[in-house]
């Protein structure tokens, strides 16, 4: 296990279930204003140490606090997530709250309307609390590249917590409130779930409005969700889900199976034994250690019954190079609207900055510049057809490879992570080493599947992800198959 040296204080008490802090406010044998002064008072006793917040709302908290807590004493139902206190990654639009995407292009810049998850969230009863860190426009996979400094893995404080939603799961894993909202664009919400030791959901692309989210890439991006069990993720989801008119990626796919879910009590696992395709790919690219630790996972999953087979994903390799290629080439095209007019680094004059490509140069950080550049590159005539639409071609043959297993099989498995969580700076001099912690988790991005992440085990007190991939809008088999998962092969720590 890391030394008290490494970990400062530790986690502080788990929180209870969102159900229970839910039915506790329901009830009034706990008020919402005091679920929020709790939580403001975990972060502000814990957070120093791992920089997860980036700005805390407190009048804005304890408003919407005092709204559930007026409803339940007029005798109406809050909602189901009744004053869970619920931090949001600061690239989700929050009206009147400063929304940076820990970039200095967007320092001061507060939105003038909330993203429609925000809207979801207040219309359910949860409370807002702020904005958690993460990487500079969510552009990275450590949470070490927010222009305010890194986030801090809570299990060792010299470890990466992994990114972009780096603080995001942070929080979550430290106790400081008991959910948060992510985004995911190639495993960013999955990674740091992985590394932190909690659990994550990337829904299927479509399936959670876009709008108010800052776009990276807009044919990958999905809002998801992060708590501590995967019951937890289950309210969440039926809390966000559904179509938004103002987001034209939102699909219509009906959620009724969702709510049904989310009402019927804690989440319980699929009736029988499943079968289940193990990615042979991504278990050789694995750590020993890791593909070790997931490997005793499966033994449990086998002695519970379900039968498990491995299955060939020959590009996983090349899934690197086509996601970097196509979300480099979307967040050239995104971000190309900072450009010091209509949003701009409040610490340089408007009109100088806008007429210099140097100030805008320097309110980006070294990974968002890396990545403009290499998507203009791949975009640019002469060069489109060799990179980009090529990269184009690659995906919709690993999606279609993708679906075909998932036609036979009723999850696909895989490592969440090769490794376990890496130390601050060992990767931030070789971007492709960097890049390449993302191997597992781009597949489901690119081929806009479910995808969810949950802890199976541990590596001298590090812990270590199984991801399960799921069929297009099938997240209620998914996240009953991960439940099954969670309770027959959850964290144990490991011998290293």
């Amino acid at each position: 296990m890391p030394s008290s040296e490494t970990t400062g204080t530790g986690p502080l008490p788990p929180w209870p279930s969102l159900r229970e802090l839910a039915r506790q406010v329901r009830t009034g044998e706990r008020s919402a204003v005091d679920l929020a002064r709790e939580a403001m008072d975990r972060v502000a006793r814990r957070d120093a140490s791992l920089h997860s917040v980036l700005y805390v709302d407190g009048e804005g908290a304890l408003a919407q606090a005092a709204v559930v807590d007026r409803a339940v004493a007029a005798g109406r139902d809050p909602g189901p997530l009744a004053g869970v206190p619920v931090l949001l990654k600061d690239n989700l639009c929050t009206r009147g709250v400063p929304t940076t995407c820990a970039s200095r292009m967007l320092q001061g810049w507060l939105p003038p309307y909330d993203a429609t998850v925000v809207e979801r969230l207040r219309v359910v009863g949860a409370v807002p609390l702020g904005k958690a860190n993460l990487d500079e426009f969510a552009m990275g996979s450590s949470g070490e590249h927010s222009a305010f400094g890194p986030t801090r893995n809570p299990l060792d404080t010299t470890r990466v917590p992994g990114g972009s939603s780096s603080g995001s799961a942070a929080a979550v894993a430290a106790g400081l409130v008991p959910a948060t909202l992510g985004s995911d664009t190639g495993g960013s919400v999955r990674l740091p779930a992985a590394f932190c030791g909690v659990a994550a959901l990337k829904p299927t692309y479509g399936r959670i409005s876009r709008y108010g989210l800052v776009a990276f890439g807009s044919s990958l991006d999905q809002v998801g969700p992060i708590a501590r069990s995967v019951d937890d993720l289950v309210l969440l989801l039926a809390a966000l889900a559904g179509h938004d008119p103002r987001d034209a990626t939102s699909a219509t796919e009906p959620t009724d199976d969702l709510q049904q879910l989310a009402a019927g009590g804690p989440l319980q696992p699929p009736q029988g034994p499943l079968r289940a395709g193990v990615l042979r790919e991504a278990m050789s690219a694995s750590a020993p250690q890791v593909a070790a630790t997931l490997q005793r996972a499966f033994g449990r999953l086998r002695a519970a019954g379900w039968r498990l087979e491995e299955v060939e994903l020959p590009l996983l390799q090349e899934a690197v190079a086509v996601y970097y290629v196509v979300a480099s080439v979307e967040a050239a095209s995104n971000l190309a609207r900072f450009d010091g007019v209509r949003y701009g680094h409040r610490g340089l004059g408007r009109t100088a900055f806008a007429a210099s490509a140097r100030g805008r140069a320097e309110a980006f950080g070294p990974e968002v510049q890396r990545r403009i550049l290499l998507g203009t590159f791949a975009a640019a005539e002469g060069l489109r057809d060799r990179y980009y639409l090529r990269a184009q071609r690659l995906r919709a043959v690993l999606t279609r490879r993708l679906r075909e297993a998932l036609a036979r099989f009723d999850v696909l498995l895989a490592p969440t992570a090769p490794t376990v969580a890496f130390r601050l700076g060992e990767r931030l001099e070789d971007p492709m080493a960097m890049y390449r912690t993302d191997l597992c988790t781009l597949p489901a991005s690119l081929a806009g599947l479910p995808a969810l992440s949950v802890p199976v085990g541990q590596i001298e007190g590090l812990p270590v992800g199984l991801q399960l991939l799921g069929r297009p809008f099938g997240e209620v088999e998914l996240l009953r198959a991960a439940r099954a998962v969670e309770q027959l092969a959850g964290m144990q720590e490991e011998a290293s």
